[in-house]
């Protein structure tokens, strides 16, 4: 028997309650068991860490892949939904070296792999109960007793599968990549780990000659901070466009002018390009016959520092090491020449040095070099370096032999094969992650580290005999050894007997990078081939997979590239691309600054449905970013949980009094259920019919986006229309007969809309059907069981139910009831004031036809007595007027602009019907369209015969709730009761609007939805609506970004220019080592150790950048050359423009529509022109593949770009084909 519903609700109780059933009748599992015969659906899950806690963007990617999942269920599918646990790698190895305080491979080594690995094991589920926990309180049904964890061995086992697969086709090959590295350690370092100890430190700096061969008297002049390369110096590398000169003394630099020095010649650098010049060292002279000792090219070469020529130990540069490598130099399978030991001392092969540690033999081969006559200068250098975190010692970057596995030569079948995968959004596939593919690289996947899965490569010592293990069973038959753990401490001390007479093989040392485990999730998730080959083969690829953009160039990748190598077919079918979650400022998340609110407490204050709802009524699942704001999950209970509750309660209650009353059972069944013939049943079961289909549709396809804001439309359908004007026969007061029709069809409604709502929000719905399955004729329910609403299927479309006709005529009848209200408003003429009459104008004698069907509920919900219709517009004073666009005839007319307009307000509304007949009109001689013009109706008050009428119109606007516009007024007479009034009530209207309230003027190029002139108590109120948000949209004065001025002392040379602190505002903020790169990019100051200072105190990377915005900083990379403090400037040093986005969101994960951009930085270099402008426009808002224009508020779009100083420019973004 249905229960009685209270008037009241806590949500979050109620989800407590609903979970504690779900646990009670084990629906999940209930769920799995009923759909184990259906079609299989198959989801992979992305395995997260679980060293660190949920947050948010963990909960809205599990919201989405819990909403899909449950779309498939429901919509006649079997989904498996395994969780899964990243467990090895870095994270893991950080958090114990921290614990235990090992300092490098020495500390493991003397605790051992074994106790090490233990450690290790102990801390990866530290908070999976916490996981497990939030997880389910979202309300996401997925396994996690049968989860898959990467340390599992059958996991493993199919790693080591996959990879023997990879190598038995030849795309494994040993190769090296330069990596920082700690000598104290004798181990690489990430580059993470690189960047966490930089000091200022003296280097030697020396200048070299390199003698041309066959102009023995010529030689090419180079600079190194790191003269122990030098013996392993294999080429010398110039820019190809930079300028050279060649003096008297037989040297070539670049763009030198000595006073005293004759000049010979000047030339660009690819002059020089393979020129032969005389090594510096004979250690490996024969490289020269396969191509070294020679004069390459690369942009790489700047002139801000040294000679303009480079000199190349391709072993310990990556530059270096790319360039020889693209020259046939070397070969990226050859044996390495890297004569530095593990410990960074010279091998054997550097003769002169054996046995040296390369930092203390640079004083001896300084030594040799001036003893040789190669020597041209010597001095010391400050600059800043980094030391390994460990040891305190500074790294070298050396060649580090690495696992590779070949992509390079299957760039076009990765694209072939992301082009078949369906991405949502679609730029994702084509530019972000395609960009990606294009510029593919192969791929390392080897770490010298401990805890991870073992690369099964078993080798003989001189590498020449390799086995590669690609099962336990195969190691058991090679090694005679039984393992149930494949872990280094089970297995490395395994050897294979050589076939070759090598003696024994022993397993490399390294473990695969944790990313290669998590792209061989899809088929070690079920221990493919192990087991399940049939199963896994019929689903894969998957159908669908979601995580967030920053997967690109993770997870998206790696199981791209796995997937085609091994099957040539990609791993998923769809895709879902959420964007990122940030706090409301617009800046990222962070625990340090509490700025944003704990998950827990949001979901223990609103419930896990209204967080779920308004985390996906956003434009994150566009890719794009959300600020998240508490209230927006606050006005999800109020705008939709409660109404949409009120109306389940409304039905319960009358259902209820039905019994008591008429002794009447209420019981639905949809196959028996008589049709009712009242108009607002058709229309409300028509309605939702079609939302039936739209929903299907766009599910299919993935769009969340579009699903959200319709089903949230629907709720206040029912609620404020369908519900409100028929309370009357709900309640029983037009017949027993009419009662029953409105409960069936209310009924109807409601269940339709739980079972669509049930993937978005599983607690409401859940509770809801608990009470409504007691009002189903159980002759009627075709599913076996029917105890959660989980259970059943999605509602089939009843296509005899749409009538496309009652929803238009609904749609009409709800504009003139909302264009009723709206003048009792402005009157202030409360519903209960009877009127005498409305008036309905409309052109279509059809649209009046519906709405003369429907005006028993005008005249009741407008509470007047007569409703008349008219085609004659004149009859009642309304006139047509015209006002211009002004972007687009602003830029057209140029200086005709004014007149023109002038003349555009002056005509007739007879001209303008012609106008809307014809679609062209011609005004001072120019002849405009469509495009060019917008036509209002006014309403002319003046004759007798309309007097006694107050006027309003549709504004056609188009408006969605989630669209953003600006509101400008101005009340006439200035300074009066009614400008006073807003004043005071500013909040309520914000709060009321949710759009920004500004002053008049509207700017020229404001993209203008509606104009309205409103005469209240005396004065008169002009509302003008413009698409977009403006925070403001008035001019900025000064920058728009925080930003310094710098000026730069390094190497003799001083500039100034600025860094843009952000950009755009709150969006990509910089912080200590983010300012020295660009400092270092802007200026060229290379590897150069640099010092900022301000007001003659030098920073530190403890100071608040931010605070520092309009300073000016000195920036030195030697303090005795500080002098006296520069005069700070008063602005911004840089001519620069402020760009304001005015009718689209930014993209690509950016957030802010304000930003500056620089003209010139740094000072008299690197000009923008026009060009230049829109490109940089385009990346600061993430729009890069939107065609875009820009305007300034006097529409003087041609001005040269050095007469935009200062100003604020409009951007604004073409709509697409699509679009338009």
């Amino acid at each position: 028997m249905v229960e009685s519903v209270p008037e009241s609700i806590t949500f979050p109780s109620e989800e407590e309650k609903i979970l504690q059933f779900w646990q009670e009748e084990d629906c999940f599992n209930e769920c799995l068991k009923q759909s184990k015969n259906r079609p299989r659906y198959t989801f992979y899950d992305g395995p997260p860490f679980a060293t660190g806690l949920p947050h948010y963007g963990h909960i809205l990617a599990g919201t989405i892949k819990d909403i899909v999942t449950r779309f498939a269920h429901q919509s006649g599918f079997h989904v498996d939904r395994r969780f899964g646990w990243d467990c090895h790698g870095l994270p893991v190895e950080y958090e114990i070296d921290k614990t235990l305080g090992i300092k490098g491979p020495e500390d493991v080594a003397k605790m051992g792999i074994a106790e090490y690995n233990k450690q290790c094991r102990n801390i990866v589920m530290r908070y999976s109960h916490e996981w497990e926990i939030s997880v389910n309180r979202m309300g996401r049904w997925i396994d996690f007793k049968h989860d898959y964890k990467t340390l599992y061995p059958w996991f493993m086992e199919s790693v080591w599968w996959v990879f023997k697969q990879l190598y038995d086709t030849g795309f494994v090959y040993r190769g090296v990549k330069v990596m920082p590295y700690s000598t104290a350690c004798n181990t690489p370092l990430s580059n993470f780990e690189a960047n966490q100890n930089y000091k200022d430190v003296q280097d030697p700096s020396v200048i070299v000659n390199f003698p041309l061969v066959g102009e023995e008297d010529v030689s090419l002049i180079a600079w190194t901070t790191t003269p122990w390369t030098l013996p392993s110096n294999l080429a010398l590398c110039v820019n190809p466009e930079m300028l050279y000169v060649k003096l008297m003394n037989t040297a070539y630099l670049h763009k030198v002018d000595f006073p005293n020095v004759f000049c010979v010649s000047r030339f660009a650098g690819k002059v020089l390009k393979g020129k032969k010049y005389k090594p510096l060292f004979m250690y490996f002279s024969k490289c020269g016959e396969k191509g070294a000792f020679q004069v390459v090219t690369d942009n790489y070469v700047k002139e801000e520092e040294g000679t303009g020529v480079v000199h190349q130990a391709p072993y310990f540069g990556a530059d270096d090491y790319r360039v020889c490598t693209e020259y046939n130099i070397i070969q990226r399978d050859q044996a390495p020449i890297c004569p530095v030991d593990a410990s960074g001392c010279f091998t054997s092969e550097v003769t002169d040095f054996a046995g040296q540690y390369v930092k203390d033999a640079d004083k001896n081969i300084i030594k040799m070099l001036k003893e040789r006559g190669r020597l041209v200068n010597a001095c010391t250098f400050k600059h800043n370096y980094p030391f390994c975190w460990r040891s305190d010692t500074p790294l070298i970057y050396k060649a580090v032999p690495s696992w590779f596995v070949r992509v390079e030569h299957m760039v076009e079948k990765l694209l072939d094969c992301n082009g078949k995968c369906y991405w949502v959004p679609e730029f994702v596939r084509e530019k972000r992650f395609g960009n990606w593919l294009r510029d593919a690289r192969d791929w390392a996947i080897s770490r010298n580290r401990y805890w991870g899965t073992p690369i099964p490569l078993w080798v003989s010592d001189d590498y020449e005999e390799v086995v590669c293990i690609g099962s336990m069973a195969e190691l058991e038959e090679l090694t005679g050894v039984k393992v149930t753990d494949l872990h280094r401490e089970s297995i490395d001390n395994l050897t294979i007997p050589s076939r070759r007479g090598k003696g024994v093989l022993r397993r490399v040392s390294e473990v695969f990078d944790c990313w290669f485990e998590s792209g061989s999730m899809p088929y070690a998730q079920v221990h493919y081939p192990f087991e399940n080959r049939k199963e896994f083969e019929d689903s894969f690829p998957a159908d669908f997979i979601a995580e967030g953009i920053d997967q690109t160039r993770g997870w998206f990748y790696t199981l791209l590239v796995l997937s085609t190598a091994l099957f040539g077919k990609p791993p998923f079918k769809n895709v879902i691309v959420n964007g990122l979650v940030l706090a409301s400022d617009g800046q990222k998340m962070s625990k340090r600054k509490k700025n944003y609110p704990d998950p827990g407490l949001i979901v223990q204050n609103y419930g896990a449905d209204a967080l779920r709802l308004y985390l996906i009524n956003s434009p994150v699942v566009r890719a794009e970013n959300l600020r998240f704001k508490e209230e927006g999950v606050r006005d999800v209970l109020k705008d939709v949980f409660l109404p949409w509750y009120n109306a389940y309660r409304f039905l319960v209650q009358n259902v209820q009094r039905l019994e008591k009353e008429d002794r009447i059972q209420f019981l639905y069944n949809e196959n028996t259920v008589k049709q009712s013939d009242n108009i607002m049943d058709k229309w409300i079961q028509s309605f939702t019919q079609s939302l039936i289909q739209f929903f299907k549709a766009e599910m299919n396809a993935y769009r969340l986006y579009t699903v959200v804001p319709r089903l949230v439309k629907f709720v206040d359908m029912l609620t404020n229309w369908y519900v409100r004007t028929n309370r009357r026969r709900l309640k029983g007061e037009r017949g027993t007969e009419d009662c029953l029709w409105a409960l069936e069809t209310l009924f109807s409604v409601l269940f339709s809309m739980c079972r669509l709502m049930a993937p978005f929000t599983p607690f409401i719905t859940e509770m809801m059907y608990q009470n409504l399955r007691h009002l189903i004729d159980p002759a009627s329910v075709e599913e076996k069981d029917t105890n959660s609403i989980h259970y059943l299927m999605l509602p089939q479309v009843r296509e005899s139910l749409i009538d496309k006709r009652i929803e238009r005529a609904v749609s009409q009848m709800q504009s003139v009831i909302e264009l009723g209200r709206v003048i009792r408003d402005r009157k202030t003429l409360p519903v209960k004031y009877p009127l005498k009459e409305v008036v309905v104008i409309h052109q279509d004698p059809e649209a009046l036809e519906d709405i003369q069907s429907l005006q028993k509920y005008i005249l009741e919900e407008l509470n007047v007595r007569q409703l008349t219709f008219s085609t004659d517009k004149d009859k009642y004073g309304i006139r047509l007027r015209a006002e211009p666009d002004h972007m687009v005839l602003g830029k057209r007319l140029k200086g005709a602009f004014k007149s023109v307009t002038a003349s555009i307000k002056k005509l007739t509304s007879e001209q303008l019907e012609v106008f809307q007949k014809t679609g062209s009109i011609v005004v001072d001689g120019q002849e405009l369209h469509e495009e060019d013009l917008r036509l209002m109706y006014t309403f002319d008050q003046t004759s007798g015969s309309t007097a006694q009428y107050e006027a309003h119109s549709d504004a056609q606007g188009h408006l969605v709730p989630s669209d953003e516009i600006t509101v400008y007024y101005r009340c006439r007479p200035e300074g009066e009761y009614l400008a006073s009034v807003i004043q005071a009530h500013t909040d309520f209207i914000l709060a009321t609007t949710k759009a920004p309230l500004l002053l008049f003027p509207v700017p020229d190029t404001a993209s203008v939805i509606i104009e309205e002139t409103t005469p209240l108590k005396g004065s008169d109120l002009e509302l003008t609506i413009v698409k977009g948000s403006s925070s403001p949209r008035a001019i900025l004065n000064g920058p728009a970004c925080t930003y310094v001025n710098l000026r730069v002392k390094v190497n003799h040379k001083e500039q100034e220019g600025v860094v843009l602190l952000e950009n755009p505002r709150g969006d990509n903020r910089l912080d200590w080592n983010k300012l020295k790169n660009a400092c270092r990019n802007i200026f060229g100051t290379n590897n150069t150790s640099l010092r900022f200072f301000s007001g003659g105190t030098e920073l530190s990377n403890e100071t608040d950048l931010q605070a520092l915005s309009g300073k000016t900083l000195l920036v030195v990379s030697d303090p005795s050359s500080l002098g006296s403090a520069p005069p700070a400037a008063d602005t911004l040093l840089c001519p620069y423009v402020n760009l304001l986005l005015c009718d689209a969101q930014p993209a690509e994960c950016q957030a802010g529509d304000v930003g500056t951009l620089l003209l010139v930085n740094p000072m008299g270099q690197n000009a923008l022109d026009y060009s230049g402008l829109l490109s940089e426009t385009a990346k600061v808002f993430g729009l890069r593949s939107r065609r875009l224009k820009l305007y300034l508020d006097q529409d003087q779009t041609d001005s040269s770009v050095k007469a935009l100083n200062s100003k604020t420019l409009f951007v604004r973004v073409l709509p697409t084909t699509a679009e338009a």
